[in-house]
């Protein structure tokens, strides 16, 4: 007999909307049966500041995505990022209570609750608890349950967000009659998609450029051990072209995508190319080395940013880290992995997604969706990368705090 469920994954991105369904069959197959994609409104830096505008662009794009499947979604997973996003490390160790000095499971339970026992402010609430391993009497071990030893450790990488703003996306979705099942940070999503097993092992830094924010995890022994945001994307290079170049943000965006690159080049400062190249009223011409110098200008500062995180610095300063890669749509500038080599001092490469991705999907800017579904079908129960909370709970305890 076989047994289906119907998932969808939901970006609501500052540029555009992203939906994907997946169809989980008998819980061992995932097959993505549909896609919808649409400009986005009412989203900036990736925070809702229009509810209403945000609400029809999202259910039309789900309605999309549910036409071309010809299945109606089950539940959803939904991406959540913007500067409302925070996080804290939080470890505890407990004494094994045995008098063989055997730990049980009962001091595992002791000690993940103490790991996990952290107050948060009442407009706050924990999105992911992230394991980042078990030590014994100071040494690392993959499970200790039967092992011998006296004291046992645990840390948790904690990422939290503001309720209010978890909420307003919660209840977009629940405006279309569909429940949320759960919340994932973008990065993690995109990290997980676009990294293996032995670069999250090695150390790798992974930077989701998308419209109105950047995203950025840091993996390091398969764990995550860190994660930011900065308020800042593709859009606002668009911007700084329009007002640098004297120009519109639509015309700026296709000269960005057009003839931009991230890396400054001497050779061609006298190139020209032309704003809208149809020679029509208003076309001109225009430096070439002056686009690739506002794109350089912004996305050096960028990195810059990244690699200066007080949580990250220690890594680079350390030499802990093996590579750094790049994802979403603005990872697509040309010659961007060269100016990130140059800044971070380490091999730097724009992600691809798995080979199972069909090619319609295999461009950066569906990282993130992708990961919501991968993290859908497989990873409720990968400890390592995120421990699995009750939906029911969370998103019971969200609406309480709002009186929904």
């Amino acid at each position: 007999m076989v047994n289906s469920k119907i998932i969808g994954a939901v970006e609501i991105g500052t540029s555009k909307v992203v939906v994907l369904i997946g169809e989980i069959v008998n819980g061992k197959t995932l097959n993505i049966v549909g896609m919808g994609v649409s400009s986005s409104r009412g989203v900036k830096k990736s925070e809702i500041i229009d509810f209403n505008a945000a609400s029809d662009c999202t259910h039309a794009t789900i309605m999309a995505a549910e036409e071309s499947a010809g299945v109606r979604v089950d539940a959803v997973y939904l991406a959540q990022s913007g500067r409302h996003l925070d996080t804290f490390f939080n470890d505890a160790e407990v004494t094994v209570k045995s008098s063989e000095n055997i730990v049980h499971r009962s001091d595992i339970r002791r000690l993940l609750a103490e790991a996990k026992s952290k107050l948060l402010p009442e407009d706050r609430a924990i999105i992911h608890h992230i394991r980042n391993g078990f030590q014994l009497d100071g040494q690392p071990v993959d499970n200790p349950e039967h092992l011998e030893g006296h004291k046992l450790g645990i840390g948790y990488w904690n990422i939290h967000g503001s309720v209010k703003k978890m909420s307003d996306s919660i209840h977009i979705i629940n405006g279309f009659g569909l429940q949320v099942e759960d919340l994932i940070v973008s990065c993690l999503a995109s990290g997980k998609m676009v990294t293996t097993d032995e670069e999250q092992k090695c150390g790798v830094l992974v930077i989701d450029i998308g419209g109105g924010s950047t995203d950025y995890v840091l993996f390091k022994n398969g764990y995550v051990v860190y994660s930011g945001v900065i308020a800042v994307g593709g859009d606002h290079i668009t911007n700084d072209l329009s007002i640098g170049l004297r120009t519109n943000a639509k015309l700026a965006e296709m000269l960005k995508v057009k003839n931009g690159k991230a890396s400054l080049e001497p050779k061609s400062k006298n190139d020209k190319v032309m704003l809208i190249g149809d020679l029509t009223i208003g076309d001109r011409s225009i430096s070439r080395a002056s686009v690739c110098q506002i794109i350089n200008a912004r996305l050096d500062e960028l990195f810059k940013l990244i690699r200066g995180d007080k949580h990250i610095a220690p890594f680079f300063s350390k030499r802990e880290l093996a590579s750094v890669v790049l994802t979403g749509g603005t990872s697509k500038l040309k010659e961007i992995e060269k100016l990130g080599e140059k800044v971070f001092g380490l091999p730097v490469t724009r992600g691809e997604n798995p080979s199972w991705v069909a090619s319609d999907l295999a461009g950066p800017e569906y990282s993130t969706t992708l990961g919501l579904l991968y993290f859908g079908f497989s990873y409720k129960d990968e400890s390592r990368f995120s421990e699995q909370r009750k939906r029911t709970k969370f998103i019971k305890g969200v609406k309480q705090l709002l009186g929904f």
